[in-house]
């Protein structure tokens, strides 16, 4: 049988993610320091473990209801108010996904009709274009600028408008670049969204990890609130990255329809992640704190390593990356620097062009690691720049 010609040409034609050659490469290479992988170092805190080990002791293993425990909307409702002023109903406008992944596709899959197009402000996180082409969609780029931090502006915005846009995705904090949205830049964006039906799908999976401000989504701002899709998580903020549980907060009627397309595909998410969550929420402000801090120390630490060396570096005020520009110092490509790096001194970041136009030349760094693996990382950079 050919396989080939009976499979979804869609999916068939997006490529695999660039971000993986380099994890083939480390399997190979046991004592090399991995920047890379997107992915707290810090374990999910005993007392949310706990949580989850006593619901699987307490024989609690059955499904839960498709938009999650009552208990854990309450909770993620109540969470929203708290630490970013937004009002949702836990039982119409919140929804308990598998990952903030799930999250993002089925935002994407409720919206998207053959033909439309999406806007995906780049460099960003890999799954946005993919899941566009594979919903019938087409994905628009808008390159971002480093003189701008990376930011979407309401010029690159308005170019990229045509009658086909259905909805912008707006990736801030970004991965891989850290750049974050200000309220005034959230403010020209709505100016540009006046008058038109254009969705925004805010991921907002960093959104805990700020650093010199709050976060502001564009739900915060009452113009955007009704056009708003909130993508969020457990993973990054609680450090609970394999517990696999993310949320949705959307309008009740855009909800409703994410709700089928749920219970369907996915049925409800894992129980004993739920249970974990539901402590996370309630009693873990204070492990955000502390994990915060700690990355603050380390994105200053990894800044000031790179401008010591002469890297071109901005200040990246969210998530945990830098996005250095590694051309103008080595006149590599990005692909061709990181992996020269990663042979020479197995030390592994990812190329700026695996997350789409205007990635060139950059390389992403994630300083979710020690201070000690840090500074290693930085003592061989030095010695690569040197002697390469």
């Amino acid at each position: 049988m050919n396989c080939s010609a009976i499979m979804n040409r869609r999916i068939q034609d997006v490529p695999p993610s660039a971000i993986r050659k380099y994890f083939d490469l480390l399997e190979d290479m046991p004592d090399a320091i991995s920047l890379g992988i997107g992915e707290p170092d810090f374990p999910t805190p005993w007392h949310i473990r706990d949580a989850g080990i006593y619901s699987l002791e307490k024989g609690l293993t059955k499904y839960s209801p498709n938009r999650g425990f009552s208990e854990l909307l309450r909770q993620i409702s109540a969470y929203m108010k708290r630490r970013f002023d937004l009002s949702y109903e836990p039982m119409r406008q919140i929804l308990v996904t598998v990952g903030g992944s799930e999250g993002i596709d089925l935002a994407l899959r409720c919206l998207i009709e053959p033909g439309d197009e999406i806007i995906v402000p780049t460099p960003s996180f890999v799954c946005y274009s993919p899941l566009v082409s594979m919903s019938c969609g087409t994905p628009v780029f808008v390159e971002t600028k480093a003189e701008h931090e990376f930011r979407l502006t309401a010029e690159e915005l308005q170019a990229a408008i045509t009658p086909k846009t259905k909805a912008l995705v707006l990736p801030y904090p970004c991965n891989p670049t850290g750049g974050i949205m200000e309220r005034a830049d959230l403010e020209a964006i709505a100016q540009v969204l006046e008058g038109t039906d254009i969705m925004i799908i805010s991921d907002e999976i960093y959104a805990e990890l700020t650093y010199g401000g709050h976060h502001v989504s564009p739900a915060n701002l009452p113009e955007l609130y009704d056009r708003t899709i909130v993508v969020n998580g457990f993973s990054k903020a609680y450090s609970m990255t394999g517990w696999r549980l993310g949320f949705l907060c959307a309008p009740k009627e855009i909800c409703s329809q994410m709700v089928k397309l749920h219970q369907y595909g996915i049925m409800s998410a894992p129980t004993v992640s739920q249970y974990a969550a539901i402590e996370a929420l309630e009693f873990g402000d204070n492990d955000i704190e502390a994990m915060r801090t700690e990355y603050n120390g380390r994105r200053r630490f990894l800044l000031d390593g790179f401008r010591t060396l002469g890297m071109e570096c901005f200040e990246p005020k969210g998530a945990f990356y830098m996005f250095p520009n590694v051309t103008k110092i080595s006149g590599l490509s990005s692909d061709e620097f990181c992996t020269q790096f990663l042979q020479a001194e197995q030390v592994a970041i990812i190329p700026g062009s695996a997350f789409g136009p205007g990635g060139e030349g950059f390389a992403r760094c994630c300083y979710a690691a020690s201070m000690k693996e840090l500074a290693t990382a930085l003592e061989r950079l030095e010695h690569f720049l040197k002697h390469r």
